[in-house]
């Protein structure tokens, strides 16, 4: 058995306990979540709880869930300086402190059952944990700077999917805003201006497809926290399944909870000549939705 533990934030006073247990595991299947309340497992300040117990800011709870397989990394790309990977959702890139696998680890474990003396390899960007797509690794020191340097400087072109609530207009666009992060909270504000503290983004999307849920094509020009999904969400178009920034009732209407519909589905790499068989390379994956 694995297990978690976490303090309820105040912006979760009062949610049902099993809201929370699937927001901090999201890799539990529906299954494993009514088996781990079956168990008893789930306890709420050292007391055993429902699934409808209702939490109170400041209370500390305990997870105890199956523990997950290693599941092979789908590896895109591989070549002496670069490692490219189909994350799943779910799964974090680096270790989040609550003991789950991560998609750094299980990099490293796979780099080191062929060269036990490689240095681990690091991650150039990021994706949040329910957010699934392309993520790239470096494999050594040179590239790692390298490729950081592209990324600070973007040269690297990403681009993803996801959907949306309604149908943006203009239909293709490029817009502006500015972005305020609450680290305590874990989460950010996008206002049309600069407030103290904010920074500056600019998202570009089109519409492949327009309805009630539109497919969009973004092209994260900015790449800040939660930029995609707070952007939209101020343009009144937030991501279904988008539980913190989405519209909730909307994605209980999509039977859409929890399933984060965005996808990081190509990247093209560009590296001003210092890897001379990736410069102007784009790499795609299909979109799971």
């Amino acid at each position: 058995m694995a297990s978690v533990r976490f303090e309820i934030a105040p912006a979760a006073h009062r949610t049902r306990i099993d809201a929370l247990v699937k927001q901090h595991l999201p890799a539990l299947t529906p299954q494993e979540l009514r088996g781990v309340f079956a168990h008893r497992d789930v306890k709420v300040d050292g007391v055993r709880v429902k699934p409808d117990f209702r939490v109170t800011a400041g209370q500390t709870v305990q997870v105890y869930y199956p523990e997950p397989q290693r599941e092979p990394l789908d590896i895109v790309y591989r070549d002496a300086d670069v490692l490219l990977i189909n994350k799943r959702a779910g799964i974090s890139v680096e270790d989040d402190g609550r003991g789950l696998p991560s998609v750094e680890s299980l990099a490293a474990e796979l780099v080191r059952r062929t060269d036990p003396d490689a240095p681990a390899p690091v991650p150039c960007h990021r994706l949040d944990n329910r957010t699934c797509g392309l993520v790239l690794f470096a494999l050594n020191p040179r590239a790692a700077a390298v490729l950081r340097q592209a990324f600070r400087e973007r040269t690297l072109d990403k681009r993803y999917i996801c959907l949306v609530k309604g149908q943006p207009k203009p239909p293709d666009a490029v817009c502006q805003a500015w972005l305020t992060k609450d680290a305590d909270a874990g989460r950010v504000t996008v206002t049309d201006r600069e407030l103290p503290g904010s920074r500056r983004i600019v998202t570009g999307y089109e519409t492949l497809e327009a309805g009630p849920v539109s497919r969009l094509r973004v092209h994260l020009i900015t790449g800040r926290t939660h930029q995609i999904r707070a952007h939209m969400a101020a343009l009144g178009h937030p991501l279904l399944g988008d539980d913190v920034y989405g519209d909730r009732a909307f994605n209980r209407a999509m039977h859409a909870q929890g399933k984060l519909m965005l996808c990081a589905s190509a990247l093209t790499v560009e590296t001003g000549g210092a890897f001379p068989a990736l410069d102007g390379r784009k790499f795609e994956i299909p979109c799971p939705f």
